[in-house]
């Protein structure tokens, strides 16, 4: 049992989405400036970062421990663990420009391309399809489900092998984030959960289990 509703539960989107305004159309920009950096090679990897930083700890303080605390005490440990994602995000990626990406090929691409549509066209358009549309919608880049999903998708994209450890909180919220397809009806939070099956499954194969990356 959760301890909210699910009217609580978009009410509180509803009020996020309308004291934030207008950072969901910055968060679109920021998005597409991360995609360019994955397209333009390798040495561009910092700046995906720093975008994906300021993302998860955008995440962690403005929703969850300003907004979501409201109606679910729990969210006192997301907000934690986001805004520990978004600091290992710019001090391993863009500071230590360790995060390494490049334009997609093959089918490994086809998915990551995959899933950054589906976070930020997909998402919302199956939102507004079931009924839950804007401004009660979880939205790109300020949302945690859709962020993550973007998330998986660009770290699809990388050249060398990562530590396992920059995946943990990512893959831990799509277990605990995809519960909401479920319990609150958000179905589009089903690409969460397949999203972090694939990356789960797919990365280590790459060799995401070294400790360090690869040379």
């Amino acid at each position: 049992m959760l301890p909210f509703s699910t009217e609580q539960f978009f009410a509180v989107f509803s009020a996020y989405n309308a004291r934030i305004w207008p950072a969901q159309i910055a968060a679109y920009g920021l998005g597409a400036l991360a995609v360019w950096c994955a397209l333009s090679g390798r040495r561009w990897g910092s700046g995906a970062a720093a975008v994906l930083g300021v993302f998860w700890l955008w995440n962690g303080i403005a929703y969850h421990l300003a907004f979501f605390t409201s109606i679910n005490p729990a969210a006192y440990g997301f907000g934690v663990l986001f805004v520990a994602q978004g600091l290992l995000f710019l001090g391993y990626g863009a500071a230590a420009h360790n995060l390494s990406l490049r334009a997609p090929t093959g089918w490994r691409g086809f998915i990551a391309i995959g899933m950054i549509i589906y976070s930020g066209i997909v998402y919302p358009v199956l939102g507004m399809a079931l009924g839950h549309g804007w401004p009660r919608a979880p939205m790109f880049g300020v949302a945690p489900c859709p962020t993550a999903i973007f998330t998986f998708g660009l770290l699809m994209l990388s050249a060398r092998p990562l530590p396992i450890w920059l995946l943990c909180i990512p893959l831990a919220w799509a277990g605990i984030g995809s519960t909401a397809a479920v319990l609150l009806g958000v179905r589009e939070d089903l690409g969460l959960l397949v999203s972090g099956l694939l990356a789960a499954s797919l990365l280590p194969s790459w060799g995401w289990r070294r400790s360090s990356p690869a040379t």
